[in-house]
């Protein structure tokens, strides 16, 4: 292992540091929503993505990439919001073989009530303690690494896909496939507000 290209001592304080910071952060952020909302972080970035896709729905396979969630573990966050009422899915209308997940009323309320909480805890624990130029610096370094695992992330997802394939799409709703890249959410429902920064919500 001679080719291995150890850390020196400052680069793995900077690895601690950043591991120590986002795991105590991530860390911070799900037990305030499940305290404060009843719903853990995942469950909170779920519906999120829900909110501001037009109709409030999206496939379950467009859902797992927005929320950066295999389909198979979104599955079964999705079975636990359907049981609170806060999400509901049915076979897409022009694809048999797909899936759509809708946030309810009684979701998007939840969502609502969770954001004023949500977005004071990242305000105060990340926003309020850092500087101007650090943010920026932190919006850079996020982008940075997120560029460098893009192909990686996408692998991984395409190797969920092929596992996903084969299940029955009625066996917890999940995509058997999409190929004909039409709009399967119905436009009757009409597309939500946002919650966005814009608009005062948890973005």
């Amino acid at each position: 292992m001679n080719d291995v290209r150890w850390l020196t001592e400052a680069e793995q304080e900077i690895w601690r540091a950043y591991m120590g910071a986002s795991t105590e952060f991530a860390a911070h952020i799900d037990r305030q929503l499940r305290r404060e909302s009843g719903m853990p972080m995942a469950y909170y970035e779920i519906l999120v993505r829900l909110s501001e896709a037009e109709g409030r729905c999206l496939r379950m396979s467009d859902l797992a990439a927005a929320s950066l969630s295999s389909r198979s573990r979104l599955s079964h966050a999705v079975n636990a919001l359907e049981k609170n009422g806060w999400v509901e899915r049915r076979p897409a209308d022009r694809d048999r073989r797909g899936w759509v997940c809708r946030l309810t009323e009684a979701g998007y309320a939840a969502l609502s009530a969770a954001a004023p909480g949500h977005v004071t805890t990242v305000r105060e624990k990340l926003f309020d303690v850092l500087t101007p130029e650090q943010l920026e610096t932190l919006r850079e370094i996020g982008l940075a690494i997120s560029a460098g695992l893009r192909s990686d992330c996408d692998r991984a997802r395409d190797e969920d896909e092929q596992a996903c394939s084969s299940a029955d799409p009625g066996d917890e709703g999940l995509d058997a496939g999409d190929e004909t890249g039409e709009d399967t959410c119905p436009s009757t429902l009409g597309a939500a507000p946002a919650l966005s920064v814009a608009d005062g919500g948890p973005r």
